[in-house]
């Protein structure tokens, strides 16, 4: 399959053995029931093969609807998907995946989402601080508390499980210089929207958290820092964003070429989501698309 034919949101790729696994949100059941997710396997950023399935919701499992924004993530030995699912009934949440291998089978790692249990959370991402102090980095949603968050929570060394209370990093709205409210008829009122957080370390070392919401050309990729270089420090936004129109959602690797590069779905449209390919460059301790 060329790239232009895989319709996923949500991209996630991870470089593993001289090749591309390609994760993401199936865009056909985005919205609605899903039962899993799959991957796509490449030895460049357009041809790949598949899709092989990695992970289908076991009988009796404890969310029906939305699988959305699988990542996987090495850590010590193993293979980990965060992952975000709901249920009629069950506010939504990211449960952590196990396996031996990037292409599963994923099975339960956590009990049930590793969230709170009260709160409509998604997109959980993995970040390990320079002490070696393992997090979740997730969005709180806006459409239960209309100006969207992202939030930290410690994990045990397990990753089974989360440590104490979620803090909050900063809220859409403090992206003042760009972000515009999300209008949707069913929650009336302001509402700005935080989506897929991601961590990057530049090589001084000043961290950078990528998050897409609504800018003035639709669906965005933004970037905040943090004045520490750890996922305790105060947060600020950056007035320029990285990816401007129409797309989000994303995260960066490193190519089997060594180059940077950034993935993100675009356009924002329903069964016409693609997953994308920048080459990025890191520059005065911050990121810009080729």
């Amino acid at each position: 399959m060329k790239s232009w034919e895989i319709n996923i949101r949500d991209p996630y790729v991870l470089v593993c053995d001289g090749a591309y696994y390609m994760y993401g949100t199936r865009a056909e059941t985005c919205w609605g029931e899903a039962t899993g997710f799959d991957c796509y396997v490449g030895k460049n950023l357009e041809d790949w093969e598949g899709p092989y399935e990695v992970f289908h919701k076991p009988e009796g499992f404890w969310a029906d609807r939305n699988c959305w924004a699988p990542e996987v993530h090495p850590y010590k030995g193993a293979y980990y998907m965060f992952a975000t699912f709901k249920g009629e009934g069950i506010y939504g949440g990211t449960q952590i995946l196990r396996a031996d291998n990037p292409l599963g089978p994923f099975v339960e790692h956590s009990d049930r989402q590793v969230t709170p249990k009260d709160w409509e959370c998604i997109d959980g991402t993995f970040y390990v601080s320079p002490e070696g102090k393992p997090y979740m980095v997730f969005v709180h949603e806006w459409v239960q508390i209309h100006d969207g968050t992202i939030c930290a929570v410690e994990l045990t060394e397990d990753l089974k499980a989360s440590v104490g209370d979620p803090v909050k990093l900063f809220a859409a709205s403090e992206a003042e210089s760009w972000v515009v409210a999300h209008e949707n008829p069913n929650r009336p009122g302001k509402n700005y929207v935080t989506d897929g957080p991601f961590l990057y370390r530049t090589k001084s070392g000043r961290l950078i958290l990528l998050w897409s919401s609504f800018g003035q050309e639709g669906y965005t990729e933004a970037l905040a820092y943090s004045d520490n270089g750890d996922i305790t420090g105060a947060w600020s936004q950056e007035d320029r964003l990285l990816f401007s129109k129409n797309g989000g959602h994303g995260m960066i690797f490193t190519g089997l070429d060594g180059e940077l590069y950034l993935t993100l779905h675009s356009p924002n449209k329903k069964l016409e989501e693609r997953p994308m390919f920048y080459r990025i460059r890191e520059q005065n301790d911050t990121l810009y698309v080729e």
